[in-house]
């Protein structure tokens, strides 16, 4: 369907950044979608983290939830859960060499409603610090009824495109 995505915010990194924060959540859409292209940590085996913004400030509370299937090309699959956490891993063990990077798509839900709960699910490809490729498959939930107008990814990173666009009916 020709123009259901409406771009948002962007953000492109051309040096290391801490975090990246995408802002413009409000109740025009019910889903929002970030996409996040070739990103490169600047320390080998980090992953990123995500928070939510409440007036353009990120939540630390700890009220994070989230569990992920992880899918191995060298290992058995896993799964991993983490409950009141003050932020949600959506990366694992990415890697820092030339071509290690970390791609993802994450749909965000219900968060200018400040009567629900935010959720979201995402998938990923990872690019790992042994040169294993790797997925991850999941969702979250921030239990907090608040209203959301932002994302951000939390690690520290030298180069990707971060994109927040809004899924128009």
């Amino acid at each position: 369907m020709s123009g259901s995505l409406i771009k948002i915010d962007e953000e492109v990194l051309s040096g290391t950044v801490s975090s990246v924060t995408l802002l413009g959540i409000d109740t025009t859409y019910e889903v929002y979608k970030v996409v996040i292209s070739n990103a490169q940590v600047t320390t080998d085996e980090s992953d990123v983290k995500i928070r939510f913004t409440e007036s353009d400030t990120p939540n630390t509370t700890a009220n994070y939830d989230s569990a992920h299937y992880h899918l191995n090309s060298q290992q058995a699959f896993n799964t991993q859960t983490e409950t009141n956490s003050t932020s949600m891993d959506l990366s694992l063990n990415i890697g820092n060499d030339t071509g290690e990077a970390f791609n993802s798509v994450v749909y965000i839900f219900n968060a200018p409603n400040s009567s629900e709960f935010t959720f979201i699910t995402c998938e990923n490809t990872i690019l790992s610090k042994t040169a294993e490729l790797r997925g991850k498959q999941g969702g979250g939930v921030f239990t907090v009824t608040s209203a959301v107008n932002g994302i951000q990814f939390i690690e520290s990173m030298d180069t990707g495109t971060f994109t927040l666009y809004g899924l128009k009916k």
